[in-house]
């Protein structure tokens, strides 16, 4: 049996990224759910409404999705045995871990990326394809602020968690992407 993919996407904004990791998800689908993981918090109106018409656009493709903001532990007896999982992106789950209740003082958040971490593992051990989309860690020097300090680290640490485990590892930049793991494996995923 060939190894269930596990594809981590990284890239600047408005790089492509999203839009690739759809496009891949649904070439890589066969008969399987299609499950959106989002991780979008409606702090105003407009986020909310952009929210639900996402939700809307996907729903009319034939996705699940399931708004997951924070702590993974409850995310893996959600997902369907015949999934596919697309989860957009770390990057917005890590702000929303780091941010919220002084999280990132605390080792709460270390329990929280522990515990992220083995949902995306027990997903894979169950056969589910999995397809992570993040943003690129910060280019630009890194504000004085405690918390956005631990967030840069955090998040270059969890890119690196994500690029050991998976079994392919791109990165998008202008539309264009950069496969730095797996190229082979890619390919015959594509096939």
């Amino acid at each position: 049996m060939a190894q269930t993919p596990f594809i981590f996407i990284t890239g600047g904004v408005r790089s492509g990224k999203s839009h690739f990791a759809e496009q891949v998800t649904h070439q890589l689908a066969a008969n399987r759910q299609l499950v959106y993981v989002a991780t979008g918090v409606a702090f105003d109106a407009e986020m909310k409404r952009r929210i639900v018409h996402h939700q809307q656009l996907r729903d009319g493709l034939g996705w699940l999705t399931l708004e997951h903001p924070t702590d993974f532990s409850t995310l893996v007896p959600r997902i369907p045995d015949n999934a596919i999982v697309l989860w957009d992106c770390a990057t917005t789950w890590l702000a929303n871990e780091c941010y919220t209740d002084d999280a990132w003082q605390t080792a709460q958040l270390q329990a929280r990326i522990a515990a992220m971490k083995e949902a995306m593992l027990a997903l894979h051990r169950q056969h589910i394809p999995l397809i992570v989309v993040s943003n690129e860690v910060l280019d630009a020097p890194i504000p004085p602020y405690a918390e956005t300090q631990t967030y840069a680290k955090q998040l270059g640490l969890v890119h690196q968690w994500f690029v050991q485990q998976a079994t392919v590892a791109i990165e998008m930049q202008y539309g264009y992407r950069k496969i730095w793991k797996g190229a082979d494996e890619f390919e015959k995923l594509l096939q």
